[in-house]
């Protein structure tokens, strides 16, 4: 029965991990432009691959099926359009962001309307998709960290492939995203606990669904979806720390994986059983 639930979920799966890429990744770029050293290049090239992600997540959203009536989601066809305008909007801000990144001015505001409209298609998810106000703050607090994380392992990879073939890159870019993505991941782990230990949203007893019907979905998010990116993070950023740059752009491969499957652990388990986890 878990895996049925998980199953007919598929497409808010992949809304979740086509939009948390897209604005995770925005964001990272963006925040590269601001506060490191990073190349133009990777910035463009991150902001262009943002705009693929948020394309895609529009048209996987104008799929998404209507929610049974046993779903922990409700369906509401008045936000579908402004969450799929704000998608087609980061799309198109994006790709202007790439064009006009010579511009500081131009770039800056685009910069900040790219990340509001990332952000905003999922403020308007949770709050539409929540069966009732309450529930509306926690699934975005788990969306934006699910989006945090995989737009985020994303760009610190492709960062360090830049290391390849710019030699004299100083190392301060790759360490403030490997350390950045140290805490994000941490701050999934808390939020795991918390989550667990107030009943996952779910109003279960705490820590049961660590042995309920869907135990084995909790615990691989919990082991391969936070612990083994917790460990990969920090093994990045003390690589990276030595300029060990192969290594590290290795370990975040890795990383992108581990975080991938947690992201699809994570929105399976609310999206199919509403468990926040």
């Amino acid at each position: 029965m878990p895996t049925e639930q998980i199953a007919r979920s598929l497409a808010f799966i992949n809304w979740t991990v086509l939009t948390g890429l897209a604005a995770g990744s925005f964001l990272a770029a963006e925040a590269a432009r601001r506060r490191t050293e990073a190349t133009p290049g990777f910035v463009r090239f991150t902001a262009l691959a943002a705009a693929v992600f948020a394309i895609l997540a529009a048209i996987s959203d104008t799929a998404l099926p209507v929610p049974g009536p046993d779903a922990p989601i409700v369906a509401s066809p008045a936000l579908d359009g402004p969450r799929q305008g704000l998608l087609v909007a980061l799309a198109v801000i994006a790709i202007l962001y790439a064009a006009l990144l010579r511009r500081p001015r131009a770039a800056a505001v685009l910069g900040i309307l790219g990340v509001a409209a990332g952000f905003g298609a999922i403020v308007v998810g949770a709050v539409g998709w929540a069966r009732t106000a309450p529930e509306a703050g926690p699934l975005l607090v788990q969306l934006v960290a699910l989006a945090l994380s995989t737009g985020g392992v994303f760009a610190a990879m492709i960062l360090g492939h830049w290391y390849l073939v710019t030699p004299k890159l100083p190392t301060q870019p790759l360490v403030l995203f490997a350390k950045l993505l140290l805490v994000i991941v941490g701050v999934q782990l808390l939020l795991f606990v918390v989550w667990l230990a107030t009943g996952a949203g779910m109003g279960l007893p705490p820590f049961q669904p660590l042995v309920g019907e869907w135990a084995f979905f909790v615990w691989m998010r919990l082991l391969v979806g936070l612990v083994f990116p917790l460990i990969l993070s920090w093994a990045a950023l003390q690589t990276a720390k030595t300029r060990s740059m192969e290594s590290a752009t290795g370990l975040l491969y890795i990383d992108v994986g581990a975080i991938a499957v947690g992201t699809i652990l994570a929105s399976g388990l609310y999206f199919g059983a509403g468990l926040l986890t």
